[in-house]
């Protein structure tokens, strides 16, 4: 029941990141999208990533691994474009 939970705060704070990517991969407008902010929370997903691979914790995995692919995306796009 503990992971279930986890597993569900996981997908609804995850699929929030996909308006924000697809409407920047629609536009590719990034200049209200702050780069500092973006490479400090990335940097800070993939070490949520890693300590969740490192404690095996499925929630944490799940989450910070899509979550890095869709902020990575929007960090690639604002270097990319902005």
């Amino acid at each position: 029941m503990i992971t279930a939970l986890g597993l569900l705060a996981a997908l609804l704070t995850t699929a929030a990141f996909l308006p924000q990517v697809l409407h920047t991969l629609a536009t590719r407008d990034t200049r209200g999208i702050s780069l500092r902010m973006y490479v400090m929370f990335v940097a800070g997903v993939l070490l949520w990533l890693i300590y969740g691979l490192l404690t095996r914790d499925l929630p944490l995995i799940v989450a910070n691994a899509v979550t890095l692919v869709l902020a990575g995306t929007i960090l690639y796009l604002k270097l990319r474009h902005g």
